[in-house]
């Protein structure tokens, strides 16, 4: 495919151009497993500036999205109560006053409860640490949804 359409569908597993154009370039693959290496070392070679892109794409953590991914990896928080909700969106405010960006978890297959207990022990992070995790978080994301894209089997993945 051209290598602007190949841009465009990795924009869909993340919003960083410069992650998008340079896994782009390093076509082809000879595996899946080739894709995430080159996903692996275009995320760790992004500036602060387009890991800020890559994390606003992101939904909040607890909350309604039209995103199709988004709402398939959040599918654990759907069937949180209200309690578990309303301290989600509380804490996501407090995180993003804390770090000045989204609370950037793997949610597939985790509970909201999980995703709300992870959260309050990264506020425990300082600012460092907490993009050295979102950075890593972001990976883990990334696999998934390249998984899909490819159709391989999503899964659970981690």
């Amino acid at each position: 495919m051209p290598e602007p359409v190949a841009i465009e569908l990795l924009l869909t597993c993340c919003s960083s151009p410069a992650w998008a154009r340079a896994v782009a370039a390093r076509r082809p693959y000879a595996s899946v497993e080739a894709v995430f290496a080159a996903a692996d070392a275009a995320l760790a070679e992004l500036p602060e500036n387009e890991l800020d892109k890559a994390l606003a794409g992101h939904p909040r953590i607890g909350t309604r999205s039209g995103d199709a991914s988004a709402r398939r990896e959040q599918a654990g928080v759907t069937a949180a109560d209200h309690d578990v909700l309303a301290a989600l969106a509380a804490w996501n405010r407090e995180y993003e006053a804390t770090f000045g960006h989204v609370y950037l978890v793997r949610a597939t297959g985790r509970s909201g409860s999980e995703l709300l207990e992870i959260l309050l022990t990264r506020l425990r992070n300082d600012p460092a640490t907490e993009r050295r995790i979102v950075r890593g978080e972001l990976a883990q994301i990334n696999r998934i949804r390249l998984r899909r894209l490819f159709g391989a089997d999503p899964g659970e993945s981690r």
